[in-house]
Formats: structure tokens, sequence, C-alpha cells
């Protein structure tokens, strides 16, 4: 009896001790909340090759919820996210002046392009983006051509709007004509939309590149020059009076991001695959000024800032640890 008794306790203390063990091994488990738009998760950039190396350097685990860069503001907005990667500096200003946001890094850049049938019924190949719209317009109420756009709230549809207003078209009100098409999903299933009606839509170069590459759409890269195409791309961390996330977690991977391994790993992206990288290292351009895209960057990637312009204006900039880009206006 005595012996049963000794070896209950004895399974009893192997079992707690094994608890206890798995406990300690959860509790050391770490894991950052990224919210991300579409573009560069259907890449896969971050899952394929920034996620399993920053793991493998810090034992953080990176996990994404990808969505249009409104959604994704939102959910950071409700407390779902340790940090946003997003592309539309309007809707990331806003996000941190509303108090959610700090510590603004930018980290890679790639242009848009429109893309259309080959055939092209409006005749839109290698004219300015500007033209090209008009042109997709004026074919549009012709009959002859179908326009798609996410409409989304996604950095890529802001990117719209813009060049809409550009071309001098109120896009409240062209969204609302026969031949503009709204599908309210993200850059690949739209893409797969535009490719089923043979019609043209603004993209992403990275999730074009792929899509293309990988036969699922038939589309041409017809519009593919001009400083109005540069995507800018930035990640903000969430601002610790805010939620109580992971700053300091999140604060490495933006640093990590933003040093020689993370700018090196985000430009060798894509070249064996695709020919070419499907994003580009942002840091050096801006420390050297590599010019052209040095000025378009500034133009539409930085925020001015009492005369300068900068990655983060200094209101929104949390802790002393990170540095951060700002040049005087041009």
């Amino acid at each position: 009896m005595k012996r049963l008794a000794i070896a209950i306790v004895t399974v009893l203390a192997i079992l707690v001790l094994g608890v206890g063990y798995q406990y300690h091994i959860q509790s050391q488990h770490r894991v950052l909340t990224i919210s991300t738009t579409t573009s560069l998760y259907d890449t896969g950039l971050l899952e394929e090759a920034i996620a399993p190396t920053f793991k493998e350097k810090y034992g953080i685990e990176l996990h994404f919820i990808p969505k249009g860069t409104g959604a994704a503001i939102q959910d950071a907005k409700n407390g779902v996210s340790d940090a946003i990667m997003v592309h539309a500096r309007s809707k990331e200003l806003k996000f941190m002046e509303e108090g959610y946001g700090v510590n603004r890094k930018v980290f890679a850049y790639n242009f848009f392009v429109i893309v259309g049938p080959r055939d092209d019924p409006a005749g839109i190949k290698g004219l300015t983006p500007v033209d090209a719209l008009k042109k997709i317009a004026q074919a549009g109420r012709e009959g002859k051509a179908i326009w798609v756009s996410r409409d989304d709230g996604s950095g890529t549809n802001t990117k719209e709007i813009a060049l809409w207003k550009m071309a001098g078209f109120d896009y409240s009100k062209i969204k609302n004509e026969s031949w503009f098409v709204s599908t309210g999903t993200g850059m690949g299933a739209t893409l797969n939309y535009a490719n089923t009606k043979k019609a043209y839509t603004l993209s992403d170069t990275g999730t074009y590149l792929k899509f293309r590459k990988e036969g699922l759409i038939d589309l041409d890269a017809l519009v593919d020059k001009g400083e109005e195409l540069i995507n800018v791309y930035a990640i903000i961390l969430i601002n610790p009076e805010k939620f109580d996330k992971d700053f300091e977690g999140a604060k490495l991977l933006v640093n990590w991001l933003t040093n020689e391994e993370g700018q090196r790993i985000i430009g060798e992206f894509g070249k064996n695959r695709f020919g070419k990288p499907l994003f580009y290292p942002i840091v050096d351009v801006l420390r050297e000024k590599k010019e052209p895209y040095f000025s378009w960057i500034a133009k539409y990637g930085l925020i001015e800032d009492d005369g300068e312009v900068t990655e983060c204006p200094e209101k929104f900039r949390y802790g002393k640890e990170m540095t951060f880009f700002e040049f005087e206006k041009q």
C-alpha cells in the first residue's frame, strides 16, 4: 500500500512538473499581431520572407491580419494589433492624429500600375496616368471599356481616388456610372475580376507580377511610369498609452525592417521567381538622396512637419530610442 501511495505521488509530481514546464514554455512564446494591407500579404513577402527570418533571429512569431489599409487601421483602433503595415499616407496621418499610432517608419516602396486587356480598347498604353484615366473614362462612356475599382478604402483605392481627382473626375460620382465597377474586395480578387471582364484596374506592382507570373491573370501592364504611381509602405506602432500591446517587440520589428538585413531581404524578394524584386528597400534611397526616387518618396510618402518633411512628425514620436529621416522641405 505504501509503495502504491509513493508511486501515485511520484506520478502526480511528474504531471505537475510537466504542466508547469509546458506553462513556462507557453508563457515564453511571443507573438506580434500585425494588421497589414493585402498587397504586402498576397505577394508572399510577409509570410515567406519576413516572418520566418524575424522568428529565427528573435524568437518572435509574426501573425498577420491582411485587409485593405482602411480596415487594417480600424482593426488597430479596436486594439487588435501591435503594429500596422500600410500604404496610404493620408490615412496613416489621421491614425496618428487620433492618438492610436506612433513612430511611423517607411520601409519599402514600389509602384502602382494600370493594367488592362492586351487589345487595350481605350488606347492608354504608354500614356501618363492622368491621360490614361481620361481616355478610359471616355471609352467607358462610349461602351468600349470597363474600369474595376477596389472601392474598399485601401491604400490602392486611396491612390486611385487621388489619380481620378488629378484627371478631373469626382470619384464619388463616376463610380456610379455604368462602365465603372466596384468590387469592395482585396487586390487579388479585384485583379481576378478585372481579368474575367477584360477590364482596366489599378494594382500595386507586386501583386500584379505575382498573379501574372502564376498564370492567374492575363492582363498587361499598360501604364507604369510617372511619379504619381510611387507606392510607399510604412509601419506604425500602436501607442502604448492607448493599448497594452507588445510595444518593445513591435519596435524591434521596425528596427529590423529598416536595418541592413531587413532591407536586403525586402530587396531580394521575388528576384528569382519574377526576374525583378516586388518591393524596393527605401532606407538607402533616403539616406543617399537617390534621385529621382528620393524626390518622389519625399513628395508622396513623407509628411510635412514645421518646414521639413519626415517619416514621422515630432509630436507622434514616442520614446528616444528610434531615429527618423527628416529633410528640409523643397
